[in-house]
């Protein structure tokens, strides 16, 4: 399940933002200002931030500065939320690398929407839309993966990897890479346990003659390859 961290001081949005997101798919994580939120970061990073620009201490665009300046960080994807209006407050949240902006009072339905819009952009396998290559088809909502309509029964280490490649087809990740992404940047595993999982999700897609999708890039590391 993705997971949001919404960093906001005042309660009753806090639970109303808590309320809809789980009721869109999504764990969230909350904290009430930006110091209790980079704790939060520094165990585990969320697949998006959300941010209120006003908060108690270090305000919510000195904290996407600082994510934004943090290589670990650099690619959050985040969406600042605010009372603000003013053209060069929009500017100076754009500056900062916000991914969009989500003005006060908000409706769930949009901030919904804008949350979707970014993760499709800089997180494609969080934005919880079906994924598809060929005749393997992913429903992130529902979690079942179907070839040619039939189940596929995969192993949560080796969903959360197909949903990986999925959401990225063609492109090359190193074992490195897919530690980070798949596992988590704060789990300390050796690189070979990437081939035992890539092992047992080619063995889970040999019935339906789909195993040649997960392709090895020799020196490099694994893709998904489309069909033509």
């Amino acid at each position: 399940m993705p997971t949001i961290l919404a960093v906001e001081d005042e309660p009753a949005i806090l639970e109303l933002l808590k309320v809809n997101l789980h009721d869109a798919g999504f764990e969230v994580m909350t904290a009430p200002d930006a110091e209790s939120a980079q704790q939060l970061l520094r165990d585990s990073l969320p697949d998006l931030l959300l941010l209120d620009w006003m908060l108690p201490g270090q305000s919510g665009l000195a904290l996407a500065k600082q994510l934004r300046a943090d290589a670990r960080t650099r690619e959050l994807p985040i969406i600042m939320v605010t009372a603000r209006t003013d053209e060069a407050d929009r500017v100076a949240g754009l500056e900062a690398w916000v991914d969009d902006y989500v003005t006060k009072p908000f409706s769930p339905r949009e901030l919904k929407a804008r949350i979707k819009s970014v993760l499709r952009r800089r997180a494609p396998e969080a934005a919880q839309e079906p994924l598809q290559a060929g005749a393997l088809r992913m429903d992130p909502m529902t979690q079942r993966v179907t070839a040619d309509g039939a189940s596929v029964h995969l192993g949560p280490t080796e969903f959360r990897l197909l949903r990986f490649f999925l959401a990225r087809p063609e492109r090359v990740h190193s074992r490195t890479q897919l530690l980070d992404q798949v596992w988590g940047d704060h789990v300390y595993i050796e690189e070979r346990t990437v081939d035992v999982h890539i092992r047992r999700l080619r063995l889970a897609l040999e019935p339906y003659g789909l195993d040649s999708l997960i392709e090895t890039v020799r020196g490099s590391g694994y893709r998904l390859a489309v069909p033509r």
